[in-house]
């Protein structure tokens, strides 16, 4: 498995990293378009797909609670590296300062999926947009994740705005505006 680039600061401890991304298809219904927005999702991710359910019934819209009305895929590692870097030519390398939060995640959107390159447009799937969340991390983060002696994060250890800036400049070469 290759490595992912990290940003050095100098302690190993210290080091930010890729944690994972999120890449989130709504279509708002289930049937024949959600089973598409997966199989988009799958082609450009190499993973399976899960569906999320609509938490309440919104009669406006025709959905009801507990219908599948989206899919999502998490990536890790190399994947999750491999994928952003497709994911970030699609939106041309630029990153809005107001998307990234006070943990050192940020988000952006792909109005449409045939503008990541690599990807041929096919009338028999059509055109979906989507979401794509990046979690930056740190060594140790797995405290607060794990199932035995579980833990909290000290607040000096979170990733902070300005590193995820740093991050995002350095290490995706990609430029915050």
């Amino acid at each position: 498995m290759p490595q992912v680039p990290s940003l050095d600061v100098g302690h190993p401890m210290r080091r930010v990293f890729i944690g994972k991304v999120v890449v989130h298809i709504a279509v708002g219904e289930s049937g024949e378009r959600l089973q598409n927005a997966a199989k988009v999702l799958e082609m450009l991710t190499g993973q399976k797909p899960t569906f999320r359910r609509a938490k309440k019934t919104i009669k406006e819209f025709g959905v009801k609670r507990g219908e599948n009305i989206a899919c999502m895929v998490t990536l890790r590692g190399a994947r999750a590296y491999e994928f952003l870097k497709k994911a970030l030519a699609a939106v041309d390398y630029t990153i809005k300062k107001s998307s990234i939060d006070e943990r050192g995640n940020f988000a952006f959107g792909i109005r449409e999926h045939i503008h990541i390159p690599g990807v041929k447009y096919d009338p028999a799937i059509g055109i979906f947009g989507m979401d794509v969340i990046v979690a930056l991390e740190r060594p140790g983060y797995r405290v607060a994740r794990r199932r035995r002696k579980r833990s909290s994060i000290g607040k000096e250890h979170y990733v902070t705005k300005e590193e995820a800036i740093e991050f995002i400049r350095k290490v995706l070469g990609a430029q915050v505006v």
